[in-house]
């Protein structure tokens, strides 16, 4: 998924090419999950013939300023969602395919927009594209000051507070905290890789306890949630140009044969290892980030702990487009079909009944084993 650094890349490219232009004329395809409250045809309607005053970015979520008056767009990438500007590659995540096309009118495109210069009479085209419809099109009169931006937490570039209002906004929670960094109403844009950079850098382990972290790790944390982000966004996301030392450059080997080269501040190789925080995939180093006691009193009941660390763990990336059921259905590489639940959509009773009964069935036939 998109996400801060990603973000920002799109909101500077529409700013450079369509900052002080008209929008001439407005094409949009018709889809009722992307269009949010608004139909494809007023969403062209409310923003044809107006100029475009400039770019606003606030966690994931980018904006388009136009003058006079009417509401403005505001957007979200959601899983796959990206812009093009025609003649030109889009803006993929993370890396652009091989085969990536310049066709136009673009697949998968929700809007396009027909800009004119006035002051240099050039015109160009920018389009919107989702192919998995994960993203989000508003319209929005004050988009900082409306949901879904008014919803957010801070953001590391914008508003990141001081130390001392982040050490307590983390230590009143008791989950973990690379669950915390996801929820994106505590640090909006904020998402996996960034947040396992950070804890990376903070030589923090993404399973540690909010309320059990120490002084030394929250002054870290406070400063790397912001330097990550920072350094990111200076190279304009584009990953070949991260340091070396970051993590992100080795930790999408996981179930690769390619070892990682990826070493530790003595020069020795580090240890990737990955563990679901969150219901996301965290890579960590096992030499550096080390997981410590928890801060939970000891007179709480085991049963009551194990409780709560469940439903903490359970905690994922909060983000403004929640998967409908049809959405969890995917194909498998093997052709076979395979559906994907997630905890909003949990097994049929039916399916768990089964299960239990064959369960029982190989129990006895080991017992009946053993006893011959």
């Amino acid at each position: 998924m998109p996400e801060l650094p990603e973000v920002e890349r799109a909101a500077r490219l529409i700013r450079e090419v369509a900052s002080g232009c008209i929008i001439a004329e407005v094409d949009t395809a018709e889809d009722n999950i992307v269009y949010s409250g608004v139909t494809h045809e007023e969403f062209a309607r409310s923003i044809v013939n107006r100029t475009v005053s400039g770019v606003g970015r606030y966690g994931k979520v980018f904006y388009i300023e136009l003058d006079g008056e009417g509401r403005m767009p505001v957007l979200h990438f959601g899983m796959t969602g990206m812009v093009q500007v025609k003649g030109q590659q889009a803006t993929y995540y993370k890396r652009t395919p091989r085969k990536a096309a310049t066709d136009w009118p673009p697949r998968f495109m929700k809007f396009i927009l027909h800009l004119h210069n006035p002051s240099t009479g050039a015109s160009t085209e920018l389009a919107f594209l989702d192919a998995r419809r994960l993203g989000r099109i508003r319209l929005c009169a004050a988009p900082l000051s409306e949901p879904p931006i008014s919803a957010l937490g801070f953001d590391p570039l914008l508003s990141m507070p001081a130390l001392s209002d982040f050490a307590q906004r983390v230590r009143a929670r008791a989950c973990p905290i690379k669950a915390l960094l996801l929820d994106q109403s505590f640090s909006a844009g904020v998402g996996n890789w960034v947040a396992d950079e950070i804890l990376y850098h903070a030589r923090v382990h993404p399973e540690e306890r909010c309320n059990a972290l120490t002084e030394a790790q929250l002054a870290a944390l406070h400063w790397q949630t912001a330097e990550v982000c920072r350094v990111a966004v200076s190279v304009n996301a584009d990953d070949s140009k991260f340091p070396e030392n970051w993590l992100f450059k080795h930790r999408w080997d996981k179930g690769k044969k390619t070892k990682h080269t990826l070493t530790l501040p003595d020069g020795k190789p580090a240890t990737i290892k990955w563990v679901t925080v969150g219901g996301r995939t965290s890579a960590y180093v096992a030499e550096l980030q080390h997981l410590r006691a928890t801060a939970e009193p000891a007179s709480t009941p085991r049963s009551t702990r194990t409780r709560k660390r469940k439903a903490d763990d359970q905690e994922s990336e909060s983000d403004l487009t929640p998967l409908s059921e049809s959405e969890h259905e995917t194909t498998s590489g093997t052709g076979r079909r395979k559906t994907r639940r997630s905890k909003y959509f949990p097994a049929a009773p039916e399916m768990i009944q089964t299960t239990n009964v064959k369960r029982a069935r190989t129990s006895l036939n080991r017992a009946t084993k053993a006893g011959t």
